[in-house]
């Protein structure tokens, strides 16, 4: 008799946070994306190489930079109704400086971090 394995129930985690931040700095400009995980899409993005923003910047590269970039997604994620997301750092990525300054300017914007 052949027993069949038992029946699991689909991974949860993706859709409890199903919005994640992803951030990337060059040495000229400052991108940060959220990213819905289960459709592997992008919600919204921002970015200091838009023509609109690189005007009303003094430098693409700077935290003052990081920290517009990152007050910019959470209005365009919040007119999305996107109220909370969940930040993914890469392995060099550190909760100082660029990375600090979106992620204060998000939540300062109002949206949640999970």
């Amino acid at each position: 008799m052949v027993i069949p394995p038992p029946v699991r129930p689909p991974r949860v985690v993706k859709f409890l946070k199903p919005y994640v931040l992803k951030m990337h700095f060059t040495n000229k400009y400052v991108n940060a994306q959220v990213i819905h995980a289960p459709t592997a899409t992008v919600a919204s993005a921002a970015s200091s190489q838009e023509k609109a923003l690189r005007t009303s910047m003094e430098s693409t590269r700077d935290v003052a930079a990081a920290a517009k970039i990152g007050k910019i997604l959470g209005e365009r994620l919040l007119l999305k109704e996107i109220p909370a997301v969940s930040v993914f750092l890469k392995r060099e990525q550190k909760y100082h400086g660029k990375v600090k300054a979106v992620i204060d300017s998000l939540r300062d914007a109002g949206v949640k971090l999970l």
